[in-house]
């Protein structure tokens, strides 16, 4: 293992923690058995995937990848209330078939999980809601990062800091099948850019306003985590992965709250609620 479990730390300083750095890293979180379980699930899943040719659309946090692939794509767009698969560039063989995508979205029910339900109130979150859940293959030998990103660039509120991601290692995640590295303490600049939704009738669909910051590597710090542990992610805190050089997969389970008592979800945002299903709150 890479950190401390939870028992060796005090609720107190791994809050100070948390609003100091922007990111908290929580060993043992979860159980073996429950991590199976997820990845489990998630293979019933993938064993149903039928997903048109049309509709096969790439994940990236690249503006111009995005803008490309995602944005004039109606399959993202309504991805909030639906499970919907994204794939990573050079999955498809010569016949556009894929055997595994890169990351399957709207996967809401995986994540009301008891152990989740006391994050929410350690962290004192009075009214939180599910807002976005994502299951992330991170494919071994497949040579695509994640770059650097705020994920309140994707999902704004007023005022900002109302958005909290829960990232739960299924596998080991180290340093070689690519690990999250973090800036410690970028969650207290703001943020510069958010991708938001075009124009009805625009195409593409979404597009960014502003311009994202440069980083330097240095600035980076590495945070394995052992399979069943979990990170807290603040929604301004600036991340990024690797490339995964190894032959182990790197499998995570996230999704993101947010915390709905007086604060505004942006119109502008590429995911909207639904009638049918609005964001579900974390507490029942």
């Amino acid at each position: 293992c890479f950190s401390n479990s939870p028992s060796a730390l005090t609720p107190q300083f791994r809050l100070c923690s948390f609003h100091e750095d922007g990111f908290l890293v929580l060993e043992e979180f979860f159980t073996t058995e429950e991590c199976d379980a997820m990845r489990e699930q998630i293979h019933k899943i993938i064993a149903k995937m039928d997903v048109p040719p049309h509709c096969r659309t790439e994940f990236s946090t690249s503006e111009e990848e995005q803008l490309k692939a995602q944005g004039s794509a109606d399959y993202f767009l309504t991805s909030g209330d639906k499970i919907r698969f994204f794939f990573e560039k050079g999955v498809f063989d010569e016949k556009g078939k894929s055997y595994l995508p890169s990351a399957v979205m709207g996967l809401g029910w995986m994540g009301r999980n008891i152990s989740s339900l006391l994050v929410g109130r350690k962290l004192a979150l009075e009214k939180p809601v599910v807002v976005q859940s994502m299951y992330i293959f991170k494919v071994q030998c497949l040579l695509v990062s994640v770059r650097p990103h705020q994920d309140a660039t994707f999902l704004y509120t007023e005022p900002l800091g109302r958005v909290l991601g829960l990232w739960i290692a299924l596998e080991n995640a180290t340093q070689e099948n690519g690990c999250l590295w973090f800036i410690p303490g970028s969650h207290t600049n703001g943020i510069t850019r958010r991708m938001v939704r075009a124009p009805p009738g625009t195409i593409p669909c979404t597009q960014f306003v502003g311009s994202e910051r440069t980083y330097q590597d240095s600035q980076f710090i590495p945070v394995p985590i052992c399979k069943g542990g979990l990170i807290l992610i603040h929604g301004e805190v600036v991340h990024k992965s690797e490339l995964n050089s190894s032959e182990r997969s790197r499998h995570v389970y996230t999704f993101h709250l947010m915390e709905a008592k007086d604060t505004s979800w942006s119109k502008e945002n590429w995911l909207q609620p639904t009638p049918e299903l609005p964001f579900p709150p974390l507490y029942t």
